[in-house]
Order: structure tokens, then C-alpha cells, then sequence
């Protein structure tokens, strides 16, 4: 845990308290703790920071009145009402999506990776299509802002889902008013990386893109700049070094980390000053540094577990107040 204090601005104004979180992959519990931390941290704007799918889907196959499913190299099985549910829900607590097929089917799913990619799909729009209207159901009558932003893993259909929520609100590529003192950028958009993501751009481009938006900020000390890719070599962009083959470079027997964040975020950064800069993307690279006047944190992800990794930021008339990471 990191708690930063500063020298409080004298003012009648309450201060606005966010719950920050990103990188869930698909996972419906860390889904569900994010939109629980309205009311569990007593936050005025929760933001979800992007890469909010998964990456798999999970046959689970009836054979002879059992289902089985391959998971992390095991077989596991179901062979009551209650235990199908209790696998699917295992299933989506790790970030994957489960259906349920015959022999038949899964052996057309291995054949035809058009069905596959279909399916996939389709499973992504109906999984956040159903958590928008949890988050809604439960946002309502809060008095809380939701920002939920894509990210560069995340297919572009997800876009037109969020759009459509009329509680949750769709942040990417807009300056968008906080609280009537402070402003938030959003990019889901990321440099390029060795899995050539959906939103994954040249460090030209994603300049270029960022440039356009910020444009039109006014006050750069009071905004958010809630970018799913970290600066360049800030210490929030540790990853293992990879070679074509998407193997680790090893050297001296041990794998070579290097930074791998963008250098168009940490240019806009160093050359807006924001007030806050909110970043995810590499899940291990849990931290907080200062860029000039601006404290740029990653608040890491561990969605595989269960656990949502988030950071709670408190500000005030353009001041950063606090700041403290938890995990639950």
C-alpha cells in the first residue's frame, strides 16, 4: 500500500473520491467487486480502465449425462444441475467463457475457426451485455459515475455495448467532465505489442490520436488522464523481453525484462502536466511515480485469481490528495 497526503487547499468543497481498477479479463468476480466498490468505498466515480473481455472460450461436453471441461490441464466434471453451475461460474471467475456442447459440436468448433471466432463473439456480447445491466440495476439510484473504457484487447464491437448503457458511461477518446472542477481524458488505444492486440497502433499514430483529443482540454492541471498504456520506462512497464517467436529472451540464463509501455503517453504527460495519470496494461507492474507534477499509477491485476486490483485517488480544486491502492 502507497498513501500520498498533501497540503489540503483551503475550500468549503467536498473532495471527489475515485475507485480505479482495470485489466479483469473477463472475470465476472472482479467484475462484480468493481461495481460493489461504488458502495464498499464509498466512491463519487468508479472507472474501469480497459481490457474488460476475455481471451477464451471453455467447452464444457455432455457425455453420457456428465459434463467435462479442459481447464488448466485438468478434466473437470459436473454431473448434477448444481455442479454445472458451480463449473460454469469457475469458468468465468478465471476471465473465460463457458458453453455447453455436444461431442458433435465441439468437434465442429476444432475444424472451423470462422465458428469459432463467431461464437467468441457472440459470448463476449452477451457476458457484457448482462453485466451492463447488473451494473445498472445496481448504479441506478446511486449517486455515482461509471466510466467503463476499452482496451487495447478489446474488440471494436464492444463499443457500440457501451455505448448504449444509460447508466454506464463510455469515456474513449473524449474529455469528459468529472465533477464540475475536473476533467478526464480516455484512450484505450496502446503502443504495439507482440500480440498485434485489436487497438494496438505505432507510437505515430497513438500520438496523433491523443494530440486530437487533448486539443480541446482547458485546464490540464485538473484533468484524469486515464490511458490504458503506461509511459515509456516509468517503472510501470516492466515485461519479460519476447522474440519473434513469443518466447522469453533469456540472458545470463535468467529472462530479460525491458520496458515496454509507450513513449506517446509519457510525451503528452511530460508536456500537459495532468494532474493524475491512470494507467494499466501490464498486469505485474503494480506502482506509482512522478512525472514532473504529475503521479502516474498502475494499480496491477490479478484477475485470474479473483482478486480486483484497484487504487482509490482522492482530489480536490486541482489537487491530489491522496492515493491508496487495495485489493479485495
Amino acid at each position: 500500500m502507497r498513501w500520498l497526503l498533501r497540503k489540503k487547499t483551503e475550500s468549503n468543497r467536498k473532495s471527489t473520491r475515485i475507485f480505479f481498477a482495470t485489466d479483469i479479463h473477463g472475470s465476472e468476480p472482479c467484475f462484480l467487486k468493481f461495481i460493489n466498490g461504488a458502495t464498499f468505498y464509498k466512491a463519487d466515480i468508479i472507472i474501469l480502465g480497459g481490457d474488460i473481455t476475455g481471451k477464451q472460450i471453455v467447452t464444457i461436453e455432455n457425455h453420457q449425462g456428465v459434463w467435462h471441461a479442459h481447464l488448466f490441464g485438468q478434466i473437470w466434471t459436473a454431473s448434477t444441475p448444481e455442479e454445472l453451475t458451480r463449473l460454469e461460474s469457475h469458468v468465468r471467475s478465471n476471465g473465460y467463457y463457458p458453453v455447453q456442447v455436444t461431442q458433435e459440436e465441439r468437434v465442429e468448433l476444432e475444424a472451423d475457426p470462422i465458428k469459432v471466432e463467431l461464437l467468441f463473439t457472440k459470448l463476449i456480447n452477451e457476458t457484457v451485455t448482462r453485466w451492463l445491466r447488473m451494473a445498472e440495476e445496481r448504479l441506478r439510484d446511486l449517486p455515482v459515475k461509471c466510466f467503463i473504457s476499452p482496451g487495447n484487447d478489446d474488440q471494436f464491437y464492444l463499443d457500440k455495448i457501451l455505448q448504449e448503457s444509460d447508466v454506464v458511461i463510455y469515456p474513449e477518446g473524449q474529455i469528459i467532465d468529472l465533477d464540475g472542477t475536473h476533467t478526464m481524458a480516455s484512450c484505450g488505444f496502446a503502443n504495439m505489442t507482440p500480440w498485434h492486440c485489436p487497438r494496438d497502433v505505432g507510437e505515430d499514430e497513438l500520438s496523433a490520436r491523443l494530440e486530437t483529443m487533448l486539443a480541446n482540454l482547458e485546464d490540464p492541471s485538473r484533468c484524469i488522464f486515464n490511458f490504458h498504456a503506461p509511459p515509456y520506462d516509468s517503472t510501470l512497464d516492466i515485461a519479460q523481453e519476447l522474440d519473434a517467436n513469443l518466447k522469453p529472451v533469456m540472458v545470463g540464463g535468467q529472462p530479460h525484462s525491458i520496458p515496454v509501455g509507450s513513449r506517446a503517453v509519457r510525451e503528452m504527460i511530460e508536456k500537459y502536466q495532468p494532474l493524475v495519470g491512470l494507467h494499466g496494461h501490464i498486469h505485474e507492474c503494480r506502482g506509482v511515480i512522478e512525472l514532473g507534477k504529475t503521479i502516474c499509477i498502475n494499480p496491477g491485476s490479478e484477475y485470474s485469481e479473483g482478486i480486483l486490483r484497484g487504487v482509490l485517488v482522492n482530489i480536490l480544486d486541482g489537487e491530489l490528495l491522496s492515493y491508496q491502492f487495495v485489493s479485495v
